[in-house]
């Protein structure tokens, strides 16, 4: 047999209203569209509590290999299994809610030449309104900490190299910010990105928004902040105390009394830069670990 050369990953969660179209018509494309490659389609189930698991067991398909985690650890758990198990070169993420479409697979198989990721940029329908804000703030802040224009920060489809994903397992979380950490951890690395534009799919059944994804906003926003970037976010900020110091100053110089508030500022001005500084180091250093 060939040597694998794509790994379509699958991560699902009670799914079972949507999985078994969505595997069947991803095999059922593929074969039709002859694909040249060999590949394989790996189904992981994070713990569902529904039917989706004997659905799965029930899909007699050569190529479909089944994982399970014991209970729900997450989307990017699922997605880090999904590529320890692989055995292709390429891994290529693919949601099981009915939002992709099997032909965008192809397209992004053709579009990988001199790329090491390929990300499918939505068009149309990208989730539920509550999402938007956070999401909008959240990819203005990531394209200015990389200092690269992403047009879809946390798409689901997606192409990346097996090995320069796995690179940066150590830094991907259990959650769906898998997708913008492994985005920003690739520009940040100097890998070629590519973004092509698709077409999605209002999901089948109900999304999982709740209260807790503002918290869980602002938690990214700070983890993206102190991993790839901090002297982006720290340089302005110790730039504004610095020149509200220097006002301060200026007033004092003209009442003749260096004020405590002078003081402070300067010394905060201080301290936030070179806690930006030593942030910058050690977030290198994670970065780095694997290589």
């Amino acid at each position: 047999m060939d040597k694998i050369q794509y790994s379509i990953i699958i991560p699902i969660f009670n799914e079972a209203k949507a999985i078994e179209k969505v595997v069947l018509d991803l095999s059922a494309y593929l074969k039709d569209s002859a694909i040249d490659s060999p590949y394989e389609i790996l189904a992981i189930d994070d713990g569902s509590t529904d039917d989706t698991y004997n659905i799965l067991n029930g899909l007699k398909l050569e190529e479909l290999k089944i994982f399970r985690n014991p209970y729900n650890k997450g989307y990017g758990s699922a997605l880090k299994l999904g590529a320890e198990k692989a055995s292709g070169r390429y891994l290529i993420f693919y949601d099981g809610d009915g939002q992709h479409n099997p032909e965008d697979v192809k397209r992004l198989m053709e579009a990988r030449d001199g790329y090491d990721m390929v990300v499918g940029e939505r068009q149309g329908c990208q989730g539920p309104w509550a999402r938007q804000p956070g999401k909008k703030i959240l990819k203005w802040l990531a394209s200015y900490l990389v200092d690269f224009k992403i047009p879809d920060l946390n798409s689901g489809l997606r192409l990346a190299n097996r090995e320069k994903f796995n690179k940066y397992v150590h830094l991907y979380p259990n959650g769906f910010s898998l997708s913008t950490t492994t985005t920003m951890a690739f520009l940040k690395a100097g890998y070629n990105v590519r973004y092509i534009p698709i077409r999605v799919n209002k999901r089948v059944g109900k999304s999982t928004v709740s209260p807790r994804d503002a918290l869980k906003t602002f938690v990214l926003i700070t983890r993206i902040i102190t991993l790839f970037s901090p002297m982006r976010f720290f340089i302005p900020i110790s730039l504004l105390f610095a020149l509200i110091t220097i006002v301060s100053v200026t007033n004092d110089i003209r009442l003749s009394n260096i004020s405590d508030t002078s003081i402070i500022l300067f010394i905060a001005t201080i301290f936030i830069f070179s806690f930006g500084v030593i942030l910058d180091q050690i977030a290198a250093i994670r970065r780095e670990l694997n290589k």
